[in-house]
């Protein structure tokens, strides 16, 4: 690693201009070294601190260096004392961000100019038709211009092959018509007729299909030119720093993730009062516990009569959390609907628990957080994805062709590889699962989130993925499984009563 980071130092010092002695270097990487994930921004800062100053050599020995990092570190402890002194970060509770779904900005992707450009004005959430049309080319967009610079599939320069197969360039489908040998092509699997699938872009179609590939987060983040596609705002290099610094000073912070909270079942609360007594008793307690739905051991539909009952049950559930008192004084709850939990309609995304359902138990715990599904939460640095819905099941019910079972046999490894590479959340037709066509940019996973939480009724599994933590809690009440987790080393615990 340190190799690395040292062949970093030298190449952004040379692209300024500058040559390091070996002292030097030593010094750099020792203060690259205290912000670990950050070391760009680290360098970027020191090497514009440095300019700033009169040196009268290009060839930097350890003094001048070692003042710049002095000044650096110097004023960074004093913006943290100023932070922490005015409440910005007094606890890790404050550190934690929730970002609702409906408040994500969209962002479309010019292809004639190849950047991407932010939506000006409302959403509303009854689109008319073109909505619906740019749902697809939106998603189709996202990924073309990803898959363009993947090294595999951009234009070779002087001719040369990139593969076996010879150029890889991507080619519009209409460019099909009359040419001879193999051509690559991207675009949406559509049914135009019952029994027949189509690979189809914006110009034509095609009887055939493939697989777009990943693209690493730093690659997508240099790529967006500081957009926001996050929602929880953009920082300065110096802001970026701090958050690292404060990141790696959390490593005791803890989310604890359940899913499948019955709030009518008596077995399901006894459980969890277990599971909050044992939190309780803790030396340190859990930043945040996330609570995700359904509440209800029955669906809440048009059938369904008994809400009122179930306004007074999570009244029930919020006098078991208040009677844990420092999990109440220290810890945040987040309630998160599940896919047949009580609201307007079942499209994605679906907006937080209706208030009536959530009044009594807001009396006990006011800062209770009822967020959106699918919703995100930004913890320092880390970027974090919450959905419940039950994916495999549906997504297997919906799969056109079986996986390879060459790499692994797992499903939910499948998933996992299947919402990555497409970059959404939930891949599958509009007739299968409804989605609010204004509002689908909320479920892209674009750039690639540090950690991502599927909510599912399955398996409890947990599965590293280029760099991308994946994981599903399980059903707690169904098999008294959950998940602690550590987002700052994104760690996984798998647990269960």
């Amino acid at each position: 690693m340190s190799s690395t980071v040292r062949k970093l130092i030298q190449k952004k010092f040379k692209i300024r201009g500058y040559t390091l002695k070996i002292d030097a270097l030593d010094q750099i990487l020792s203060f690259t070294n205290r912000f670990l994930g950050a070391e760009d921004e680290a360098l970027d800062l020191l090497l514009d601190h440095l300019q700033s100053q009169s040196l009268r050599s290009s060839i930097l020995d350890k003094e001048p260096v070692s003042r710049a990092i002095t000044a650096l570190l110097e004023a960074d402890d004093a913006v943290d004392e100023d932070f922490i002194a005015n409440g910005a970060v007094s606890s890790s509770t404050s550190a934690i961000r929730v970002i609702d779904a409906f408040l994500i900005p969209k962002f479309r992707y010019d292809p004639i100019k190849k950047q991407f450009h932010e939506h000006t004005g409302g959403l509303h959430i009854h689109g008319d038709a073109s909505a619906k049309a740019a749902l697809y080319k939106d998603r189709f967009l996202l990924l073309y211009q990803r898959v363009l610079r993947d090294s595999h599939f951009s234009k070779p320069a002087f001719h040369t092959e990139m593969s076996h197969y010879g150029s890889c360039e991507i080619a519009p489908i209409q460019s099909l018509v009359g040419q001879m040998g193999r051509r690559w092509v991207m675009g949406v699997i559509s049914q135009l007729e019952d029994g027949h699938f189509y690979l189809e872009d914006l110009t034509a179609s095609v009887i055939t299909c493939g697989f777009p590939p990943l693209e690493e987060r730093d690659k997508s983040l240099k790529s967006l030119a500081q957009h926001d596609f996050f929602g929880g705002g953009t920082l300065t290099k110096e802001e970026t720093l701090r958050l690292a610094e404060l990141e790696k000073r959390s490593l005791n912070d803890m989310f604890v993730i359940l899913s499948d909270i019955w709030v009518d079942s008596e077995e399901a609360m006894g459980k969890l009062e277990t599971v909050l007594d044992g939190f309780e008793s803790q030396e340190v307690v859990p930043s945040l516990f996330v609570f995700m739905g359904n509440f209800c051991s029955h669906p809440c539909n048009l059938s369904f009569h008994s809400f009122s009952s179930l306004r007074s049950q999570f009244g029930k559930l919020g006098q078991m959390i208040g009677a844990h008192q420092r999990l109440k004084e220290h810890s945040r709850f987040m309630f998160i609907p599940g896919p047949e939990d009580a609201g307007p309609s079942t499209a994605l995304p679906r907006c937080p628990l209706p208030k009536y359902l959530t009044e009594e138990l807001q009396k006990h715990i006011p800062n209770a957080i009822f967020a959106s599904n699918p919703c995100r939460v930004k913890f320092y640095t880390q970027e974090i994805v919450f959905f419940r819905h039950d994916l495999l099941y549906r997504m297997r019910r919906s799969c056109l062709m079986p996986p390879s079972t060459e790499e692994t046999d797992d499903p939910f490894e499948h998933l996992v590889a299947t919402i990555t590479h497409q970059s959404h959340l939930c891949p599958l037709p509009l007739i299968v699962q409804p989605i609010i066509w204004n509002y689908d940019h909320c479920l892209h996973l674009y750039p690639s989130p540090h950690t991502i939480v599927l909510g599912d009724k399955s398996e409890q599994k947990a599965f590293k993925y280029t760099g991308i933590t994946c994981f599903n809690p399980g059903s707690f009440s169904n098999d008294s499984t959950f998940v602690a987790y550590r987002p700052c080393t994104q760690e996984v615990e798998l647990s269960a009563l």
